[in-house]
């Protein structure tokens, strides 16, 4: 699921597009970022890190000279960084265009748990990508999804800000709520990830339960009492 301005910047930036990497006999003279992308994902599985490649096997895997590689990137952990950049780029707008479509919490809660867990099944590998690198990458690439969590969790802010005001309902401390939220379902991600469908689904309901137990808890949350 889904701090500051940034993600509403991107949002005008032309959507990533997955590019299939063809190698053919011999290497290519020019390569796109998003090839370069592509061949790293393709290189990287369940249980592999970015850093446990090298910059050779990613060339030989885009089918260019190691050169060419640093016409974009200096070395693997930048391009780690704007692949772990990109990969909250385009989950946050999927989940966003969901849950615009949401009028009321537990459509937006079920909304987002379901395109959560359909990205879990997909091969584009990006929430895998997010969740691999939060919890076994280096510091570097944590810190990188930790601030892609952060714009996760401004947007989830912002949808149950407006439709607590849609609904004639308050939430106190809506920026922890959506921290809690963000956190609970990320963690859910990396719970689920190597179960069957069906305990992924148990599993969904049981965190779905939790969300609304966080944000009913919160609408009656009296700031004075808090000490």
């Amino acid at each position: 699921m889904s701090l500051l301005t940034q993600p509403l910047a991107e949002a005008s930036q032309p959507e990533p597009h997955q590019v299939k990497v063809t190698r053919g006999a011999g290497r290519r003279a020019t390569i796109t970022k998003e090839e370069l992308f592509q061949a790293t994902l393709n290189l990287i599985g369940p249980q592999k890190s970015i850093s446990s490649l090298s910059l050779r096997e990613v060339a030989r895997e885009a089918g260019i000279a190691p050169n060419s590689f640093y016409r974009h990137f200096k070395d693997i952990d930048e391009l780690a960084i704007a692949l772990i950049n990109r990969a909250g780029l385009v989950l946050r707008k999927i989940i966003r265009e969901a849950r615009l479509q949401a009028t009321k919490q537990d459509s937006i809660i079920r909304s987002s748990i379901e395109v959560f867990l359909q990205q879990l099944n997909t091969d584009e590998g990006n929430l895998g990508l997010l969740l691999r690198e939060g919890y076994t990458g280096s510091n570097s690439y944590k810190q990188a999804v930790e601030q892609q969590l952060s714009f996760f969790q401004q947007e989830l802010q912002e949808d149950l800000i407006r439709l607590e005001r849609l609904n004639h309902n308050k939430l106190f401390y809506p920026d922890l709520v959506s921290k809690a939220i963000t956190q609970l379902v990320f963690n859910m991600g990396a719970k689920v990830v190597d179960l069957s469908s069906d305990e992924r689904n148990q599993v969904a309901e049981q965190t779905i339960l939790m969300i609304r137990m966080i944000l009913e808890g919160s609408r009656h949350l009296d700031k004075a009492k808090i000490r």
